[in-house]
């Protein structure tokens, strides 16, 4: 689990990575500050969405658009204590976008900065950074000026 030390006094973001084992969560200001990523199991998904609610003030849930999220959002919208504005935003190619992030947020070590950047995996899942990600689409989707 990895919290900012500060808590945002403005709305934030939260981001969501559905899956049918695990789930990423993260949580980000308008400013494109990070608060918050972590990945939990999907049994536990929607009880730790409900506790990110209870400590930051969420305005918004951006779901990945793909595989799971018709049952997810259904869910979402019965189990939550109260209704949260969800909005699905395009998935495609995240996974691959996560991996380049993950390792400009966490430079590579040792021998592994030898590998050229494509040929390196994560040594940990990515699913958090696939929802930040997701976050950083939606807002990129609002700030981008249609001709």
């Amino acid at each position: 689990m990895t919290f900012s030390e500060f808590s945002p006094t403005q709305p934030v973001i939260l981001g969501f990575d559905p899956g049918k084992d695990k789930c990423g969560l993260a949580v980000m200001g308008l400013d494109r500050q990070l608060y918050y990523h972590q990945i939990v199991t999907a049994q536990k998904a929607i009880a730790t969405i409900e506790t990110l609610r209870q400590q930051f003030p969420v305005s918004l849930l951006v779901m990945g658009n793909q595989t799971t999220s018709k049952q997810w959002k259904q869910q979402l919208s019965e189990a939550l204590v109260e209704q949260l504005s969800i909005i699905l935003v395009d998935e495609r190619y995240s996974t691959l976008e996560a991996r380049d992030r993950y390792w400009q947020m966490y430079p590579p070590k040792g021998l592994t900065k030898l590998l050229p950047q494509g040929m390196r995996q994560p040594p940990r899942p990515i699913d958090d950074i696939v929802a930040l990600l997701l976050i950083e689409r939606y807002l990129n989707r609002l700030t981008t000026s249609v001709d």
